[in-house]
């Protein structure tokens, strides 16, 4: 008799817990749910704005399901719409961001692989010291640097220039790229570099044959964040560069500051998206890969 009661009371407690585990994952599930939606409505209404007709968006405004389909906002938006006194588009803006982000993710990745690479398996007298103040610059604010990179581009003929920006945005990506690469190289055992220094394999036959093979990771880490990192980057594009050869973020920027009344929605919608559609693709891609790499230790 006392076995069956015992039996039943715990039927009853289990029964219990899972009644709770259901309502906890209810609730977190439910919540989650609610604030994706709350990230993601901002992203819909944009797409959904870029193919409506702009009499109809002053007619239902901005929040409203479309009653009509066109693409014709986005070539105008691409090729032709008027932003800071030229009429053609997008378009130029946009290469200019893809020139300077495409490089500038691949040079300060290289680097940074190669900084961490010495700095945690080939130490010296002062590395720790080195790192500390490569470290810096992952606290110092872009501001700082202003008028430094200013004077400097002007001394070597890169003023107003993609190229400038290039540079700038390679040595701005130095600490972070170190940081990562560095914190992830200390987890690999120092055994295997020291066997293949026995087995006489030098500082670049270890680097190409041991340390890259194991690095996609942390480098898919660092490309993803260098890549939306320089992508998004607008103060120093509007403060070094001028005209034609800002970055795609000033043109944004100039797109919403016209100086017009008229607010052309469909048009601007499209351009927001022509702009954001690179870091979503980067992140829609590779986003299981970011994080897969930050959890192998790429941030302790």
């Amino acid at each position: 008799m006392s076995e069956a009661v015992l039996a039943s009371v715990t039927d009853l407690e289990a029964g219990n817990a899972s009644r709770r585990r259901l309502l906890s994952r209810v609730l977190i599930y439910g919540l989650l749910t609610f604030f994706s939606l709350i990230y993601i409505i901002p992203l819909v209404v944009v797409i959904l704005n870029s193919f409506r007709d702009l009499p109809e968006i002053s007619q239902h405004g901005l929040i409203a399901f479309p009653q009509s389909f066109r693409l014709s906002a986005w070539p105008e938006a691409w090729n032709s719409y008027c932003i800071g006194g030229t009429c053609e588009g997008m378009k130029h803006y946009f290469f200019n961001s893809l020139y300077i982000a495409v490089p500038a993710t691949i040079i300060s990745t290289a680097f940074g692989a190669i900084n961490g690479y010495v700095l945690s398996k080939w130490k010296f007298r002062g590395s720790e010291l080195l790192f500390t103040c490569i470290l810096l610059g992952v606290f110092m604010p872009g501001q700082i640097a202003l008028l430094p990179w200013a004077f400097l581009l002007g001394q070597l003929g890169l003023a107003n220039t993609v190229y400038g920006l290039i540079l700038v945005h390679c040595i701005q990506g130095l600490s972070f790229t170190t940081l990562f690469c560095r914190n992830y190289y200390v987890s690999i055992p120092d055994d295997l570099v020291k066997a293949a220094r026995i087995d006489g394999a030098g500082f670049w036959r270890i680097f190409w044959k041991i340390i890259l093979p194991i690095s996609p990771p942390i480098l898919i880490v660092t490309v993803i964040w260098q890549f939306t990192g320089i992508w998004n980057e607008y103060l120093f594009g509007v403060v070094l560069n001028s005209g034609t050869n800002q970055p795609i973020t000033a043109a944004l920027v100039a797109l919403s500051t016209n100086g017009t009344n008229v607010r052309v929605y469909d048009v601007m919608s499209a351009a927001v998206l022509i702009g954001a559609l690179p870091p979503l693709l980067v992140y829609f891609f590779g986003g299981k890969y970011f994080v897969r790499g930050l959890t192998q230790g790429a941030i302790k």
